[in-house]
């Protein structure tokens, strides 16, 4: 029986067996001890002698690990980011699998990371590999970031690395996301609050009527949702639209008694047109509609969690340009994109870093069941970001 692209391939099958390593350390975010999942990769890394260092947060925490591999002639410095923590298992009666197993069945590597982003990581160590096996003709140098605290969307491996003072700062980063069809060069930003809403507490069987924080926070919930929005920015060029919503509604315990208080969590994603500025307009509008039509005991309260700006790159702009250029270059069908979840290209936007994401093998079940990552395209992909990378630092 002939074998598969990927096995056929010496560097696809040992990024595969690097790959399958790191889904046997479990490493979900802000749930799993990452120190498993990164010795791996130092153990890897050290045993080729490639060049890297452990980053740690402001609390000393390691948070990732940063490949370095300097050229020996002036030019910038691009980074290649893939993240090795990964989402929770959900229910884990809906696996067919277990969820780190890192088995390979039927051309798919299986596992929770297998698409996000494992297999990327295992990918990027080997092209790490590669270019300082050669020690010279290249300009600038590469970074590669295999970094922890991801999902939980604090980014403390990507922050650690911006904020190290010995790193060169990128001139562009690709991130190792999944899928062939798609190149991820721009992403809507977005406002991040929670909003507590409050009022008398008391006791269900009262014959006192209460307005309740529950009651008012749903009303707040319902001005929330019939906020109007615009419409995509094309004279901007930027095909999508800001979005609301409500992620989260807490409040109360029990059945005796009406809670004085509701926590709700409101996500708005912006545009170039519509930033944060105007997410947080529209956010106290509803909340000032809310007092003046269900007064409280005290104004409800907006606290701003987070903020990132939009971003969107050109196709002739590095590092999106040498992507494309090396997929159209393999006779693939690869179209520019702006995504509608955010991700940390929209952290590195805010650094004044252009980033892409992508372009990666095809997978299902990301963030769900089943996680899986096809492997007969490796190959092809990785072939294609080594083209990349190699324009990038002008390899001669």
């Amino acid at each position: 029986m002939t074998n598969s692209p990927w096995e056929q391939d010496e560097t696809a099958r040992s990024v595969v067996r690097l790959a399958h390593d790191l889904i046997r350390r479990p490493s979900r975010g802000g749930v799993d001890d990452y120190g498993p999942v990164l010795g791996v990769l130092e153990e890897w890394l050290t045993a080729r002698a490639v060049p890297h260092r452990r980053l740690r947060d402001s609390a000393g925490a390691l948070v990732g690990l940063l490949v370095e591999v300097a050229g020996d002639r002036p030019g910038p410095w691009w980074t290649l980011d893939a993240c090795v923590d990964t989402a929770p298992y959900g229910d884990r009666t809906r696996w067919s699998f277990h969820p780190h197993c890192g088995h390979v069945r039927d051309g798919w590597l299986l596992g929770r990371g297998a698409a996000d982003s494992k297999l990327a990581a295992a990918m990027y160590c080997h092209l790490a590999a590669d270019i300082a096996a050669r020690g010279s003709g290249f300009a600038g140098g590469l970074a590669v970031l295999l970094d922890v605290d991801e999902h939980t969307g604090n980014f403390g491996g990507a922050r650690a690395y911006l904020a190290d003072p010995d790193a060169v700062r990128p001139a562009g980063v690709i991130i190792g996301y999944p899928g062939m069809d798609e190149v991820v060069v721009g992403g809507r930003g977005l406002w991040r609050a929670t909003i507590a809403v409050h009022a008398p507490s008391g006791h269900s069987g009262s014959s006192r009527t209460v307005t309740g924080a529950i009651i008012r926070a749903a009303r707040l919930v319902g001005l929330l949702d019939a906020a109007e929005l615009p419409g995509p920015d094309d004279a901007s060029g930027f095909p999508l639209g800001p979005k609301l919503t409500v992620t989260a509604f807490h409040g109360g315990e029990g059945f005796s008694v009406t809670p004085d208080r509701v926590d709700i969590n409101v996500d708005v994603r912006t545009t170039p047109s519509f930033g944060a500025h105007d997410a947080e307009n529209l956010v106290r509008k509803a909340v000032i509609e809310l007092d003046t039509e269900l007064p409280g005991p005290s104004p409800t309260r907006v606290t701003e969690v987070a903020t990132w700006p939009p971003f969107r790159l050109e196709e002739n702009e590095q590092p999106a340009a040498a992507l494309l250029s090396a997929a159209r270059a393999a006779g693939l069908d690869v179209r520019a994109k702006i995504a509608g979840p955010s991700n940390i290209g929209n952290l590195l936007a805010g650094y004044g870093i252009p980033a892409t994401a992508g372009f990666g093998v095809p997978y299902e079940g990301l963030h769900g069941p089943d996680e899986r990552a096809s492997l007969d395209e490796l190959p092809t992909v990785y072939a294609i970001h080594k083209r990349a990378v190699e324009t990038l630092l002008d390899l001669r």
